[in-house]
């Protein structure tokens, strides 16, 4: 059997203007289960755009302050222009705000392809206000993206003030959207709050896919349990990749105090950490 046609509206962003081992992966692999248009906010050069082109159809990398949304943007439009969304069956927006995959991308792909919605995600928000799709990989059928109200949306996408204005207006704003059009959707894996940051392990047994790159710098340091735990269940490869990709995003110093072993190290930092929650932020 022929495998679906997937085309892969992909945003990513670096500080740095790189792009690290950790992209690369991702790219690559994401690129084994469908074509990839890579779009990036931020100013890559030559020399980093040549890392990723092998795999992608398209790729452009200019700061535009328009957060991920801003490159789904520019790379569906590059895909409407062309006339390519006709060849496929799904299109996802994926973002790197996640390092991975650490396991094979294809049986997921799959599996919630299989579930007979028009939109899907691999996690849904059940927020008690804003119940949501998140918005760094959501996947979508002709039913929707080939529609007028879902181009309108897509090129009506600006520079928002900040991010929290951005999730309101386009990941919050997507969600509803469906809702106006009565379109079903849903996701594998279900979380409340900020639980897909903070519940590591309990992700990865259930075989999501990816760990979200702010784990490495939460809770001073206290993620780094679960993290491991992940990489380690995960694919080799991919945790070579995903610690390569840290260690040049963040620094081989951070790294090394973030990773240790020190089992005194790292009982301070979750002491010093419920310290700061109670008595600072407040629980």
């Amino acid at each position: 059997m022929m495998k679906p046609r997937r085309l892969f509206l992909m945003a990513g962003y670096s500080a740095k203007n790189i792009a690290d081992t950790a992209l690369v992966y991702m790219v690559k692999k994401i690129s084994e289960c469908g074509d990839v248009i890579l779009v990036m906010d931020c100013d890559l050069p030559t020399a980093e755009l040549k890392k990723i082109k092998p795999y992608v159809i398209h790729c452009a990398a200019t700061r535009h302050g328009e957060y991920d949304f801003g490159s789904y943007k520019r790379a569906y439009i590059y895909a409407a222009d062309n006339n390519l969304l006709k060849n496929y069956e799904f299109v996802y927006m994926v973002n790197d705000s996640v390092y991975g995959p650490i396991y094979p991308l294809e049986p997921v792909l799959k599996k919630i392809e299989s579930c007979g919605y028009d939109a899907f995600g691999l996690v849904y928000n059940n927020h008690h206000k804003k119940p949501h799709l998140q918005s760094w990989f959501i996947g979508m059928r002709q039913s929707v993206f080939l529609s007028p109200w879902y181009d309108k949306f897509m090129r009506a996408i600006t520079k928002q003030s900040g991010k929290g204005q951005v999730i309101e207006m386009y990941e919050h704003g997507f969600t509803r959207m469906l809702d106006a059009h009565k379109i079903k959707y849903g996701a594998i894996y279900t979380t409340i709050g900020r639980r897909i940051y903070n519940h590591i392990r309990s992700f990865a047994r259930a075989g999501l896919p990816f760990i979200k790159k702010c784990s490495f710098t939460r809770h001073n340091g206290c993620l780094a349990g679960g993290i491991i735990y992940a990489l380690n269940a995960g694919d080799a490869s991919a945790k070579n990749a995903i610690l390569t990709g840290a260690r040049e995003t963040y620094g081989d110093k951070y790294m090394n105090w973030f990773l240790t072993k020190n089992s005194i190290k790292l009982f301070w930092r979750r002491f010093t950490y419920t310290l700061r929650k109670i008595f600072i932020e407040g629980l």
